[in-house]
């Protein structure tokens, strides 16, 4: 069963949630670590995909589109399933994924947005609902 954490953001900001998402996916693969970015649409992908490019001078995170490489060490998508198991999902969908349980570790990433607090505190009810225990981490 996987471990589910929100992790709660002060700002409003939808590049401050962005940003969080490309540092923990950078972190994750530094340990080794399969990770697979759900963003909420194709334009959001595709920010995430140049900002990948971009967020750290010093540093380069390999990844991916899932349609162009689903293999890569962190891949980009919608609701396709991973190519690698028990990775991390760092959600930034306004849904639950349909496959939570093929990873070891699901991150939610909040910021302060009235719509996406709603979505979120939705999404922390439904894994409650599944059997799931999500915790809530401050950033």
């Amino acid at each position: 069963m996987p471990r589910i954490e929100f992790y709660v953001l002060s700002s409003a900001t939808t590049a401050e949630r962005l940003r969080a998402a490309c540092q923990l996916a950078g972190k994750a693969w530094r340990h080794g670590l399969p990770v697979f970015l759900r963003g909420r649409d194709a334009d959001q992908c595709a920010e995430l995909d140049q900002l990948l490019w971009q967020f750290r001078q010093e540093s380069f995170i390999p990844h991916g589109l899932h349609q162009d490489d689903p293999q890569a060490p962190v891949v980009i998508g919608l609701d396709e399933a991973p190519a690698a198991a028990q990775g991390v999902l760092i959600n930034l969908g306004s849904t639950l994924s349909a496959h939570v349980d093929r990873f070891s570790r699901v991150i939610e990433i909040v910021n302060q947005e009235p719509d996406l607090l709603t979505a979120c505190r939705e999404n922390f009810r439904s894994y409650r609902q599944r059997g799931y225990d999500p915790k809530r981490v401050e950033l």
